[in-house]
């Protein structure tokens, strides 16, 4: 078994993980454990149930990773996505990801097959800036008023890979020509519920983020209106935790309940960090609707996963099943 260190005071114990909450609703940080494709299956559960309960989770002291352990270790909690849908010339197992994605989004949530995990492990690090922020999409919605959870858990939203990049990035590859032309060399849209329902918490979370391009039903215009009204629901600050990277530092984060944004605040110095995503189910509404494949075929990218129940799980804040719960 991996040796674990005791927790601190501040912290508190999932099989012996140091895990120190860093956010009301999102946000923690593990401590002494050696993340690798060896470890035991209690431990493994108990990295599953701290992400369910924390949706973004930073696992300090990790710089024996590689390419190759990163991908072994991610194989343990699913079934690992290819690297991309469609951007597969950096290679087919990790997306290297250079910049920083400055737009608020969930990954990959233009096929009908949204990945569950997301891991990020930084290998170039600028001296200053380059945080990433999450948003927890469960703790938005249920902080909704009454008009508006009505409203959303009406919609649909129809999310594709061919967005407007020239509004939403602004660094890095997303911003590079070559990138973008790879990256929509195959077109998808897929519609899912804008309201979510966790497969292994229950927890509801709205689906959003830049790949939506219109809610179905509703005009161009009222589809923008719509979505801008709903993120700035979703990235108020209380809703968010933040992370100034370190050497060593790997985040992990659910991405059926969350969504990130990449801070674009390092000048022209040099970021990059490495991505492997594990393969989810297809999303079900609260109406038990099933998302829905307009156009493209994610069949070669992902497996779709079949869920898993999980042990000892307790939402991070009450107000994550708040108003919902006993409906």
């Amino acid at each position: 078994m991996t040796e674990l260190i005791d927790s601190p005071a501040t912290s508190t114990n999932h099989h012996a993980l140091a895990v120190t909450k860093l956010g009301e609703h999102l946000g923690a940080r593990v401590d002494g454990v050696r993340l690798s494709g060896d470890l035991d299956d209690a431990t493994v559960q108990a990295i599953r149930t701290v992400l369910a309960t924390h949706k973004a989770v930073i696992f300090t002291g990790q710089h024996h990773l590689d390419d190759n352990s990163q991908y072994e270790f991610a194989s343990l909690l699913g079934t690992p996505t290819k690297a991309h849908p469609t951007v597969l010339s950096r290679g087919a197992d990790l997306l290297p990801i250079e910049g920083a994605a400055n737009s608020w989004h969930t990954d990959v949530s233009f096929v009908d097959r949204i990945p569950k995990f997301s891991m990020l492990r930084s290998t170039d690090r600028p001296a200053y800036g380059g945080a990433t922020i999450w948003a927890s999409t469960v703790a938005a919605y249920a902080g909704l008023p009454t008009p508006l959870r009505v409203l959303a858990d009406q919609l649909r939203g129809v999310h594709t890979n061919n967005y407007d990049y020239a509004e939403h990035l602004t660094t890095g590859v997303g911003s590079d020509p070559a990138y973008r032309a790879e990256f929509v060399q195959n077109a998808f849209q897929t519609e899912h519920p804008v309201v979510r329902v966790h497969p292994e918490t229950g927890e509801r979370a709205l689906t959003l983020g830049h790949f939506v391009k219109s809610f179905a039903g509703l005009k161009t215009s009222e589809s923008t209106d719509l979505l801008r009204l709903f993120q700035a629901r979703i990235e108020r600050p209380d809703n968010t935790f933040r992370w100034n990277w370190n050497d060593g530092d790997v985040a992990i984060w659910d991405n059926r309940s969350t969504q990130h944004y990449g801070v674009a605040d390092f000048g022209d110095q040099f970021r990059r960090v490495n991505r492997v995503t594990v393969a989810g189910d297809i999303p079900i509404g609260i109406h038990h609707d099933r998302s829905t494949i307009i156009e493209g075929d994610a069949t070669e990218y992902s497996v779709v996963e079949t869920p898993q129940p999980l042990v000892g799980w307790v939402p991070a804040s009450t107000a994550s099943i708040r108003g919902f719960a006993d409906e």
